[in-house]
């Protein structure tokens, strides 16, 4: 039996404060924009509790939220489109909104820490980090910030599109949604360029 080896604790090159964590949420999804976020922390306001989005209860997640708002020097959401998605493909529609959530930040950070191994085509003097937001505190706050936000929206757009339960699964392909795609066909928030999606579309066809 194999033991899933631990990170070693990510060591940044930038030794200042003024850096920034930007994370992005939705590249697996068969619906919906991807959403990134970037956040500058305060390390005279540190959050308590930070961590892997995905690794949280929705409850904390949204209380996390509120914290990061307040509590940080600066933050921005962005996204790339279904459109932008579906014309560029889904890694550099990631990295669009990404460079997108650094660049509209109001205060702007004089180096950026990435989620990932991948960076956007940027000037920013940055670092990638592997399982970031498991890692580093300000990338983690980014993928809260984006997952949330992500989030709502499906659950908003469920009204919008009832029928694909985009409340429930938030655009994944679940055995639910795929099913619910095979009754209904695909929705104007459908991605696809997405096998799945694509496949649909040209039996229909």
């Amino acid at each position: 039996m194999s033991v899933k080896k631990e990170l070693p604790p990510y060591i940044c090159p930038y030794k200042g404060d003024l850096f920034a964590g930007v994370d992005e949420v939705g590249r697996g999804p068969l619906a919906g924009d991807v959403v990134a976020a970037a956040v500058i922390l305060d390390p005279a306001e540190p959050i308590l509790g930070l961590a892997d989005s995905k690794k949280l209860s929705e409850k904390k997640r949204e209380s996390l939220f509120e914290e990061i708002c307040e509590c940080a020097l600066s933050f921005s959401i962005a996204r790339a489109t279904v459109e932008e998605i579906d014309q560029i493909n889904i890694l550099q529609a990631s990295l669009l909104a990404m460079r997108r959530a650094v660049e509209q930040l109001p205060l702007q950070p004089e180096f950026v820490l990435v989620d990932g191994n991948k960076r956007p085509d940027w000037s920013y003097p940055c670092d990638t980090v592997i399982k970031g937001d498991g890692r580093v505190a300000a990338i983690a706050a980014a993928s809260i910030l984006a997952k949330v936000t992500r989030d709502r929206e499906m659950v908003e757009l469920d009204a919008r599109y009832p029928g694909y339960g985009l409340a429930g699964h938030k655009g994944y392909p679940t055995k639910a949604h795929m099913q619910a795609l095979e009754e209904l066909g695909p929705s104007p928030l459908h991605r696809v360029s997405f096998a799945p999606v694509r496949k649909l579309l040209e039996d229909i066809a």
